[in-house]
C-alpha cells in the first residue's frame, strides 16, 4: 500500500512500507523540509509532469562505493592527460537544465519539471544540494548534481554532451570525502562503472551515520584526478 501525505505534515510513513516497486507515498510539496526529511529517510521523489508528487523507497537500493568504482584503462589515460577541467558547484543551475534536457533511452520527457528544478536549485542555495560540473575549452560538457546526507551523496542525475564527460564528473565525486554515492536505481550504466545493489536497512545504516563534511566549494578548474595507472 503507499499513503497519501498532508499538507502541513513533512513526516514519511515507515520506507518499510513501500510497495514492491518501492512507491512509498503521493502527494505533499517540494518544499525544502520536506526533501531534507525524505532523503534523511532513504525516501526520494519521482514523477512525471502532470503527475501529483510520488515518492520512492526501493528496497534495494543502487549504490557506488567509491572504493570500488572501475575505471577503465582508456579512462585512466583521458584522466591523465587532463582532457577535461572539473568544477564544484560553479553551475548548479546549467547542470540541472542540462540533465533535464537530456534525452535518454526508453524515457519519454523528463521527471526534471520545472517544479523539481527550482526545488533543488532552493536547496542548492541553502548548501544542501551540490553540483559537479565538466568543462572542455571553458564550455560545460557534463556534470551531476544531488544532495549530500551525512556522508552519502544522493545523486540525482548526470548528463554528458561528449563522451565520458559524465564519467568523469561521477569518478571525481568518488575522490572526495564520502562513503557512498547513492544511485537509487539501477542501469547498465551505473553497473558498468561498479554499482551494486544493497537492502535498504543496510542503505540507511549507512545514510544515517554519524558525521559531516561540507562539499568544498570550486571557482575555478581543479586539479586532475588522481587514480592509480
Amino acid at each position: 500500500m503507499f499513503f497519501q501525505l498532508l499538507e502541513d505534515d513533512h513526516h514519511f510513513p515507515d520506507p518499510k512500507l513501500a510497495e514492491p516497486d518501492g512507491l512509498l507515498a503521493i502527494g505533499g510539496d517540494l518544499s525544502i523540509d520536506r526533501l531534507l526529511n525524505a532523503y534523511s529517510n532513504g525516501i526520494f521523489p519521482w514523477f512525471s509532469e502532470g503527475d501529483p508528487i510520488l515518492w520512492y523507497a526501493p528496497h534495494q537500493r543502487c549504490v557506488i562505493y567509491p572504493e570500488k568504482i572501475k575505471i577503465s584503462k582508456s579512462m585512466k589515460k583521458i584522466l591523465a592527460a587532463e582532457t577535461f577541467a572539473v568544477t564544484i558547484n560553479k553551475a548548479f543551475a546549467e547542470v540541472i537544465v542540462n540533465c533535464a534536457n537530456t534525452e535518454r533511452k526508453g524515457q519519454d520527457g523528463t521527471w526534471i519539471t520545472n517544479d523539481m528544478q527550482q526545488a533543488y536549485i532552493d536547496l542548492h542555495q541553502q548548501g544542501f544540494a551540490h553540483s559537479v560540473e565538466v568543462w572542455l575549452n571553458e564550455t560545460l560538457v557534463g556534470g551531476l548534481y544531488g544532495l549530500k546526507m551525512n556522508r552519502v551523496f544522493c545523486g540525482e542525475s548526470m548528463f554528458s554532451r561528449v563522451s565520458n564527460a559524465s564519467k568523469t564528473a561521477l569518478i571525481y565525486l568518488s575522490k572526495l570525502n564520502i562513503d557512498l554515492i547513492d544511485c537509487q536505481l539501477p542501469n547498465e550504466h551505473l553497473m558498468s562503472l561498479g554499482a551494486e545493489m544493497i537492502e535498504m536497512e543496510d542503505y540507511l545504516k549507512i545514510l544515517q551515520a554519524q558525521g559531516t563534511l561540507p562539499v568544498e566549494e570550486k571557482s575555478s578548474p581543479v586539479n586532475p584526478i588522481k587514480v592509480k595507472p
